[in-house]
């Protein structure tokens, strides 16, 4: 099956941002293209600018990061925290965790069925648990001494 031509995919992302409310401003269109124009990926804001700047979208990484935190609000993207001040970005929205290894900079889903909370402690007065996101982190066993 083929990708569909640039006009139609600039029309699908513009349509995307207006069902959530976000005004398809020129810079928001060629972003939404990038992230959603392929299937689900994991992508830090230095990722998306990197793709931008290859795909010759003038946007800058401040731009970037505005268009990715008004993305998460508007809930076409899930924000992941790795380490402070470190956050991945995830097109998938589903019932899902992540790996991420450490060694390698890299984050891979869990399936939503894949971790299991066995309790949880009761949330503050006045509040309820939205979402549990488990990021579970993993690197590079130590090799082993050869006999």
């Amino acid at each position: 099956m083929s990708r569909p031509d640039s006009t139609t995919r600039m029309n699908d992302a513009a349509a995307r941002l207006r069902a959530v409310g976000l005004r398809p401003t020129k810079q928001r269109i060629a972003l939404a293209d990038l992230l959603f124009g392929g299937g689900d990926r994991h992508f830090t804001a230095e990722q998306l600018h990197a793709d931008a700047l290859a795909a010759r979208k003038r946007v800058s990484l401040a731009t970037v990061y505005n268009t990715l935190h008004q993305f998460v609000g508007a809930g076409l993207l899930r924000e992941i925290s790795v380490a402070q001040g470190r956050s991945w970005f995830d097109t998938n929205t589903g019932t899902h965790h992540h790996f991420y290894h450490v060694d390698h900079g890299e984050l891979r889903d869990i399936p939503g069925g894949g971790v299991t909370v066995a309790s949880l402690p009761s949330a503050p007065e006045g509040t309820q648990i939205e979402r549990i996101d488990v990021v579970v982190r993993i690197r590079n066993a130590p090799r082993q001494a050869a006999d």
